[in-house]
């Protein structure tokens, strides 16, 4: 794998982004799922416009992507942005969240607004 370098200010302001625990929890969610903002909102326990804001700061900085599926938008990890060598890093070092889909699913929860 070869090694990325990031210029300290951009390394700065990604790890500051990713320094709000729900961030960081969504994007070690997103790499290994796809996820709505409607399961984000469950999973949270907060408002959809709180969520929306977290995704959009996640997205203005290139850490995820959208793809639309129907009316309903997906977000994913950008494992094409120049950060992603850094974040994927981080994101070893971090326990699996998984299990809060896994939860989702088993009160029929999992992509809700898509049902």
């Amino acid at each position: 794998m070869q090694i990325v370098t990031v210029e300290l200010e951009k390394a700065a302001t990604i790890l500051k982004l990713l320094g709000d625990k729900t961030r960081l929890t969504m994007v070690k969610m997103l790499d290994t799922n796809d996820c709505c903002v409607c399961e984000f909102v469950e999973i949270f326990k907060m408002s959809q416009p709180a969520i929306s804001q977290h995704v959009r700061k996640l997205k203005d900085a290139g850490l995820i992507q959208e793809t639309r599926k129907g009316q309903w938008i997906f977000y994913s990890l950008n494992k094409d942005s120049d950060y992603y060598p850094l974040v994927h890093n981080l994101l070893q070092h971090l326990p699996d969240q998984d299990f809060k889909l896994q939860e989702l699913e088993e009160q029929g929860l999992r992509i809700s607004c898509c049902n």
